[in-house]
C-alpha cells in the first residue's frame, strides 16, 4: 500500500513512519504542513524547518504546505494537501496521534471525505512503555520545547533516556502531565534512529525561555555519516 506520513519531525510522527516501515508500506511521501501560527491546535511549529534535513536523512521525498494555523481553518490547507496526495497515488496516511481525539477526529474525516485510509499505529498506547520503545529501538529524541508546569529550562535540548524518563515519571506524578506530551506539555525533535541513513548534528542551537515555557531553536545543522 502506498502511503505518506503527516510528519513533524518529532517522536510520535517519526514512530508512526517506523510503524507503517514495519508494516511493509511503500512510503512515499513525508508531508509536513508548516503553521505561520505558533499555538497551532494541529501541528508541530518548533524547528520544523529541519524538516528538510530530517527527510534527506530518513531518504524519503518531503512534501511540504503552508497553513495560517487558524484554528478548523488550517484543516482546509491539510485537505488541500490530502486531495494532492491522492493525485499522486497515495492510498493511507499515517499520523502519529496519541490520544488527542481532536486531531484524530478531523484527519479520519478528512480521508474518508477522500477515500484515503486513516492510521493512526499510536492510537492509546501506554505512555511509559512506548516512551521506552523509542529509546530501547536506539532512536535519538532531543526535547525542543516545554510548556508545563515541571519542565522547567533545563529540559530544552535534552536527550530522552531511561534516565529522563524516570524523571518525567516523577514529574507526571507530581504535577499530572502526559509524559508522552500528548496534553502539549513539550515538543520533540528526532536526530536519529535506526531508520535514519544519515545523523543529524546539529552545530547551533539557542535556548529561548520566558517565563515558564521556552523552546529549544536550531540555528544551524548538518548531517553526519553512521558507521553501522
Amino acid at each position: 500500500m502506498n502511503v505518506a506520513i503527516l510528519f513533524s519531525g518529532g517522536k510520535d510522527s517519526t514512530m508512526a513512519l517506523y510503524r507503517a516501515i514495519a508494516k511493509g508500506h511503500d512510503v512515499k511521501y513525508l508531508f509536513t504542513m508548516v503553521s505561520e501560527n505558533k499555538e497551532s491546535y494541529m501541528f508541530h511549529v518548533p524547528n520544523i524547518h529541519i524538516n528538510d534535513l530530517i527527510a534527506e536523512a530518513l531518504e524519503i521525498p518531503l512534501l511540504k504546505s503552508k497553513t495560517d494555523g487558524k484554528k478548523e481553518k488550517e484543516l482546509d490547507d491539510l485537505e488541500n494537501a490530502l486531495i494532492q496526495l491522492k493525485d499522486k497515488g497515495i492510498e493511507a496516511i499515517y499520523s502519529g496521534a496519541l490520544f488527542s481525539t481532536y486531531q484524530k477526529s478531523r484527519i479520519d474525516a478528512l480521508c474518508e471525505k477522500h477515500n484515503l485510509k486513516s492510521i493512526a499505529p499510536l492510537w492509546h498506547v501506554n505512555t511509559k512503555e512506548y516512551m521506552r520503545e523509542i529509546v530501547d529501538l536506539g532512536f535519538e529524541v532531543i526535547i525542543s520545547g516545554v510548556f508545563a508546569e515541571g519542565l522547567d529550562e533545563s529540559w530544552l535540548g535534552r536527550t530522552i533516556t531511561k534516565e529522563s524518563i524516570n524523571e518525567l515519571i516523577a514529574i507526571e506524578k507530581k504535577h499530572h502531565i502526559n509524559i508522552a506530551f500528548e496534553g502539549g506539555e513539550a515538543e520533540t525533535l528526532v536526530i536519529d534512529g535506526p531508520i535514519f541513513k544519515k545523523r543529524i548534528k546539529i552545530v547551533e542551537s539557542e535556548k529561548q525561555w520566558d517565563v515558564d515555557n521556552g523552546i529549544y531553536e536550531i540555528k544551524k545543522a548538518i548531517l553526519e555519516e553512521k558507521s553501522f
